[in-house]
């Protein structure tokens, strides 16, 4: 077989991420608690942008409502610790679960539409879910209005860590296993089959592959790191508000994933970057 001359030998990239993690590992002790604080933002955002290229690269479909993915990570995670007693670190996986089946529900009926309806229905999600949360119905869950505080646990004394560096450090191991899962997923038979679809989706069902399912079950794993990505920005932040997880925060992603690349997974990270920094050192400009 002949080898794709645009390939990355696989030495480097294994070199390339041993870089990056000494790097991401030193940083903590050399920067000041806000800038620590802001790369765990990264961390955490950059999983919801690769979800987006997940969605959209590996499978084709397109979404500018995963925001709504994003808040209901957040949203289960805060609920799950006040109102059911689970410490941080089990609302963690609730809130993973929670989204995934959210975004799997959601896929079900979108299979039927066409790229435009399909955008104009996850456009809507991510108007109408700010709403609900904000609701008095559900206001003794989801605070109304004002939002839910969420009590993040500090870091183990025998650590030597302050609190930015423990939950930098949470992020970005959390960060690097969901980057690792994309990648595997994505040079799986189940990520060849996504791609089959991508490119030729009347092509692929005679090849014996279940289109339904794989559409349906990517957009669940997408809106799964959305969420999770919710989850840890309500922890980092202490504080989850409906108004946060608009219309605009979902194009913010959109933008993200765009700058990123829609089929790169390490790319979601210098996405999530510029979303983070760019608007703060465009003010300073």
């Amino acid at each position: 077989a002949r080898k794709d001359p645009g390939a990355v030998p696989v030495s480097w990239k294994r070199t390339a991420f041993a870089l990056f993690l000494l790097l991401a590992l030193a940083l903590p002790f050399f920067l000041d608690n806000y800038t620590i604080y802001s790369l765990a933002m990264v961390g955490a955002l950059a999983m919801a942008i690769l979800g987006v290229n997940l969605l959209t690269g590996l499978s084709g479909q397109f979404s500018i409502g995963h925001g709504a993915f994003f808040a209901i990570g957040a949203y289960s995670t805060a609920i799950a610790m006040n109102h059911g007693g689970l410490s941080a670190y089990s609302a963690l996986p609730v809130a993973a679960v929670i989204s995934f089946i959210s975004g799997f529900l959601f896929g079900w009926p979108a299979l039927r539409l066409g790229l435009m309806h399909l955008i104009l229905m996850t456009w809507g999600f991510s108007l109408v879910l700010p709403q609900v949360l904000k609701h008095d119905v559900f206001q003794d869950w989801t605070g109304g209005v004002s939002g839910v505080y969420l009590d993040r646990p500090g870091p183990p004394a025998w650590l030597g860590l302050n609190d930015d560096q423990y939950w930098y450090f949470i992020t970005l191991a959390i960060m690097v296993l969901f980057f690792w899962i994309a990648g595997n997923l994505i040079n799986s038979r189940s990520g060849r089959a996504l791609a089959a679809i991508r490119d030729n989706e009347i092509a692929a069902a005679p090849m014996g592959i279940n289109v339904a399912i794989f559409k349906t079950t990517v957009f669940g794993v997408s809106a799964m790191y959305a969420g999770i990505g919710g989850a840890l920005t309500g922890l980092l932040a202490d504080f989850v508000a409906p108004d946060s997880y608009g219309l605009f925060f979902s194009i913010l992603l959109l933008v993200g994933a765009v700058t990123a690349g829609f089929r790169s997974v390490w790319g979601a990270l210098i996405g999530s970057l510029l979303v983070v920094f760019l608007p703060a050192a465009a003010g300073n400009m």
